[in-house]
């Protein structure tokens, strides 16, 4: 399945590709034992949670030292796949759970990734200071916002203003409104053919 991955992302390394290639296998493998992701999901992880993640790369290519934090990362989605993407930028995967954050600190060990650090903690106790915040929906975006802007440098060197990447399917007309002058939101579907995404969406907000 992996092929679909390199089929749109065609400029990865071969140390790249040996990563995505390996996510499958080690976070099967991890959910024998923690169930971090539904049964039903892993039959389709590498379209439904790799590619999903690295739909972000299609509108922002990350520059080196750029420092982003994944709220609410679960498993580690969408920031064990975009660190394998950007191995120059730095990533804190946060979450409250610790079984969750202990299968991310684990595959971020046995992939070698030194730009990933595992954080177990609510998002309302993390005071650092990230250039991007990214999520696969939480929560409800105005929410979400109010939760993370805190954590947002106001400068930064990236093709887009600093601010936040949400992952997020349906009518989001509701909850944009309040943002319909600062959101910039793309259908993953003109990135992507498989129809998992037709509905799914990358809302970006600067602050």
């Amino acid at each position: 399945m992996t092929e679909s991955i390199f089929r749109y992302f065609q400029s990865l390394s071969e140390a790249q590709k040996e990563k995505l290639s390996r996510l499958e296998f080690i976070y099967t493998r991890w959910n024998r034992m923690i169930n971090v992701i539904s049964r039903k999901d892993m039959d389709n992880f590498t379209i439904h949670h790799v590619l999903h993640s690295l739909s972000i790369a299609k509108v922002i290519s990350f520059l080196p030292g750029t420092r982003i934090l994944d709220v609410g990362t679960g498993g580690g989605f969408p920031g064990i796949p975009l660190s394998i993407l950007f191995p120059d930028s730095e990533f804190t995967l946060l979450d409250s759970i610790v079984k969750k954050i202990k299968v991310v600190s684990s595959v971020a060990d046995e992939l070698n990734l030194k730009n990933v650090r595992a954080l177990r903690k609510r998002v309302e106790e993390e005071d650092g200071k990230y250039d991007f915040v990214i999520s696969r929906a939480v929560t409800e975006f105005q929410r979400f916002v109010k939760l993370t802007s805190k954590n947002i440098l106001k400068t930064g060197n990236n093709s887009l203003r600093n601010g936040i990447f949400y992952l997020k399917g349906g009518d989001l007309n509701d909850e944009l409104e309040h943002f319909i002058n600062k959101a910039e939101v793309w259908n993953i579907s003109e990135f992507f053919s498989e129809p998992y995404f037709e509905t799914k969406k990358i809302v970006y907000l600067p602050v």
